[in-house]
């Protein structure tokens, strides 16, 4: 609905409509008021506890206020606004304690400020429009304003009011945001975590983080509060790990074609694994396509926390269907003739529980350590063509010929069977 395409559409056509709104832009409107401004909250009355935030899960560390909103801060070098998608939790009714790494934008940010002896201002954006969690949750580059991108989905610009205690900019339409400061100073840090994660594992043990130190609350009349309850395990599958399938895929596909690799017909991330894994399908041209598209995805910055296994495959494997890759693994892969690569001791994500504990210390490292995996189940042109199979590499596959298909479907009724 937020692509404004027909309710069958196909996960690829979801996939396509995200690349070409990633890829454009239009820019944002600044407007005087809206619906957010209906209620403004300021000084003694600020009490973020009145907000009907769950226990998501039972052994989190605490009620999690921020899990489907958007992060909005600014780098202050160039003004350029960013939307992230973090973690945050109450801490006091006028706190809230967060979980965000220096890898990321809004800890970029976080860390010029800081620099300078300043409070990083932030504004906690809930509910309203659609494409704003879809792109703060999407590792959209660094200096591309969420904003513009959110403004290619719509097809026009999204409409922003200035916050009531800082200069950030933030959708009118919005159902409720909070605005605050970070400050740098350990002393100021609150306890925070574990969490109950994308993982399907809890993330983050609980120790002091960065504080939102909350100023001013604006909402509508009778707000709606949006969350999800995070978590992806199979068969249960949230809000989060299906929008992510669409959006990573689509970077992931934009990263190939900015790259140059040719050929490229199809990008699939399982929603399951919320853009760990990557499938991608190409018409084969020449020798070792599939570790140039693995080593393009791999050395982009949208890989930082995505992307630690990846799959190539040829135009004839659906990598929408489990069972034709799991067929392609079987009787394409080699790990002899170098057709399953690791690549060792890469950044990673510090909530994947694969990664051993101390690795995944981001105070210390900055994030995880991943070893990525290529598995290249591609035909393999360093087989010689074989002269009975006419100079193909692999022999012909038994699916029966089309001729014969059409024969038995003329005479399907004839055989007694309706």
């Amino acid at each position: 609905m937020m692509f404004g395409l027909p309710q069958d559409a196909s996960i690829t056509e979801m996939v396509k409509a995200a690349r070409q709104a990633f890829s454009d832009r239009i820019a944002l409107e600044l407007v005087d008021t809206g619906p957010v401004k209906q209620n403004i909250v300021t000084g003694g009355a600020i009490d973020i506890r009145e907000f009907p935030v769950p226990q998501w899960n039972r052994l989190d560390g605490g009620r999690y206020i921020n899990t489907f909103c958007g992060n909005v801060t600014k780098d202050p070098d160039t003004g350029v606004h960013n939307v992230g998608v973090y973690r945050g939790m109450i801490g006091t009714g006028t706190t809230i304690p967060l979980a965000c790494g220096r890898l990321q934008h809004m800890g970029q940010h976080m860390a010029k400020y800081h620099a300078r002896g300043e409070e990083m201002p932030v504004a906690l954006v809930f509910g309203g429009e659609p494409s704003m969690i879809f792109c703060g949750a999407a590792p959209i580059p660094a200096g591309v304003c969420e904003y513009d991108v959110m403004g290619a989905i719509r097809g026009k610009p999204v409409e922003l009011v200035r916050c009531e205690t800082s200069d950030l900019l933030v959708p009118a339409g919005a159902e409720v945001v909070i605005e605050g400061f970070v400050s740098g100073d350990p002393e100021t840090f609150e306890m925070e975590g574990p969490f109950g994660e994308y993982t399907g594992y809890y993330g983050g043990i609980r120790r002091p983080r960065h504080r939102c130190r909350v100023t001013c609350i604006t909402h509508r009349d009778d707000p709606i509060f949006v969350g999800s309850l995070e978590g992806t395990l199979p068969k249960m599958l949230n809000e989060n790990s299906i929008m992510s399938s669409i959006q990573r895929a689509a970077l992931a596909w934009n990263v190939l074609d900015r790259a140059g690799v040719p050929g490229v017909t199809d990008v699939h991330c399982p929603a399951a694994n919320n853009g760990t894994t990557l499938m991608i399908q190409l018409h084969q041209s020449y020798r070792g396509q599939a570790k140039q598209a693995a080593a393009a995805i791999w050395g982009s910055s949208a890989s930082v926390l995505h992307y630690k296994n990846i799959w190539v495959v040829d135009e004839d494997i659906d990598i929408h269907d489990y069972g034709a890759l799991d067929w392609a693994f079987a009787y394409r892969v080699n790990a002899a003739d170098d057709d399953i690569v690791i690549y060792p001791a890469t950044i990673g994500s510090q909530l994947d529980p694969s990664v051993r504990y101390r690795d995944r210390d981001k105070e210390l490292f900055g994030g995880g350590k991943w070893a990525r995996v290529l598995i290249d189940a591609t035909m393999n042109l360093d087989h010689d063509p074989q002269p009975e199979y006419d100079g193909d590499r692999f022999p012909p596959n038994v699916a029966p010929h089309a001729d014969d298909l059409a024969l038995v479907e003329r005479r399907w009724k004839e055989y007694g069977l309706e």
